[in-house]
Formats: structure tokens, C-alpha cells, sequence
């Protein structure tokens, strides 16, 4: 489908399907051999492919190796997307790399895959979708699980701790918006035990929903509330 509308493919493998990267794997079969008998580290997936080397010098050699290598093959280096550059400037399939303590090299989400993740979010939680919070709650969980699960070995806690408060601020706002008008607010906010005062400001300025949300009403619709609807935290 492109751009709404179906065209009869002749050519190519559907993409996201299970030929594609098969096909991949049996094509290239022969460059990964010719970088294991070289003795590079790399890794691949389906067409895409990172090599580690010591040098500027050595990455010029192997990418000089890998375009000869794609010519036989019929193939061509996408040379936008290509380049010999230092490791840390350089995410693959989403996971960046960051220079730890004692110069270790650790893992993170790509600064791209984690705004894709952020705009996802904002889609479920957005203000015109017209669904309850249990529904909101249901499809973001089915999300959330499915993008840990590939992410999980990112070793940044505090960055997955940052997502788990903007997340449960974006939720507080869901509530805010869905009660609308101020007596409402001061109603809900009061029967979940908000003080007189706090459900009085809050519903004061009732159209101000993301300043509100990241005020005293965490003092109500805590933590422990979204964990009790099934919420996951991305944080250990």
C-alpha cells in the first residue's frame, strides 16, 4: 500500500515479512564468512550490518572489502546510510551505546527509537480518541510490554525512570481531560481523597490539564494506583 492505496507488487519481498530476512541471511551468507575469516567483530541483521574495528584506517579497508563484495553479489551499498565512524555515534536497530565508568561501553535506546516510543504514547494517550482510562490503560500496556521486551538490555535506569513519570504525567492528564469542567475535577478529585484545597485549585484552572497533572494531584492519583490498573514500569 502506498499512500492509501493498493499496488500489485512484481518485485521485492513484503516488508516486515518473514521471507525478507531469510532471503537476507542466505544471500549474505558468504560476506559474514569472509568477515569471520578476516576476524572482525560484527553483527548483522537481514541487509543491515555493523563491523568493529580498531581504526579509521581498518574501516576504510572493510568497507572498500564489503562494496566488492556487494557488487558480486549484484548489490549496492546504500552510501546515505553507510558511513566509518566511531561506535558511539552509531545505533543499530534502535540501541545506542554510551561510554560507562572505567570506559566501558554500555547500551541504550537510540535517542530516534526512544522519541518513536514517546510518540506512540502521546497517539494512545492523546485527548481525542474518546476511550476510558481502563482502555487507554489496556492498549498501553500491550505496547509498553512488547517495547521493553526488545529494549530491556539498555542499561540506563535513569532514563527509564524519566519515561515512567512522563508516562504516569501524560496519564494524569488522560483523567484531567476526561473530567473536563471544574466541578467535575473537584467532584472526582474529592471522592479519591483530595483535600478541599487541592481539588479547589486544581478544578480553578480546569483547562490546564498538563500543568495540573504535574502538581500535588500525583498526591491522588499515585503510583500505586496506575500499578493497581496494570500500568508497567519500564523502571526495575
Amino acid at each position: 500500500m502506498a499512500h492509501g492505496v493498493v499496488i500489485e507488487r512484481h518485485e521485492g519481498t513484503p516488508q516486515g515479512g518473514p521471507l525478507s530476512p531469510l532471503l537476507a541471511n542466505v544471500l549474505l551468507d558468504e560476506v559474514d564468512q569472509e568477515l569471520e575469516k578476516r576476524g572482525h567483530a560484527f553483527v548483522r541483521f537481514a541487509d543491515d550490518c555493523n563491523v568493529y574495528v580498531r581504526s579509521p584506517k581498518a574501516g576504510e579497508r572493510v568497507m572498500a572489502c564489503l562494496r566488492k563484495q556487494y557488487t558480486q553479489l549484484r548489490l549496492r551499498v546504500n552510501e546515505e546510510k553507510s558511513a566509518v565512524a566511531r561506535v558511539l555515534t552509531r545505533p543499530f536497530l534502535g540501541i545506542g551505546f554510551w561510554r560507562g565508568p572505567g570506559g566501558r561501553v554500555r547500551r541504550r535506546v537510540a535517542d530516534k527509537a526512544l522519541e518513536a516510543m514517546k510518540d506512540r504514547v502521546r497517539e494512545i494517550t492523546g485527548r481525542s480518541r474518546g476511550r476510558s482510562v481502563p482502555q487507554v490503560v489496556a492498549e498501553l500496556k500491550q505496547y509498553l510490554t512488547g517495547w521493553y521486551a526488545y529494549f530491556r538490555l539498555a542499561e540506563t535506569p535513569l532514563v527509564f525512570r524519566r519515561v515512567d513519570e512522563w508516562i504516569r504525567h501524560r496519564l494524569r492528564q488522560v483523567y484531567l481531560k476526561q473530567w473536563k469542567r471544574g466541578p467535575t475535577i473537584y467532584r472526582e478529585l474529592r471522592t479519591r481523597g483530595a483535600s478541599d484545597a487541592l481539588a479547589r485549585s486544581v478544578a480553578f484552572g480546569a483547562q490546564r490539564w498538563w500543568h495540573h497533572a504535574s502538581l500535588r494531584i500525583h498526591q491522588v492519583l499515585t503510583n500505586a494506583h496506575f500499578d493497581q490498573l496494570g500500568v508497567p514500569r519500564l523502571a526495575a
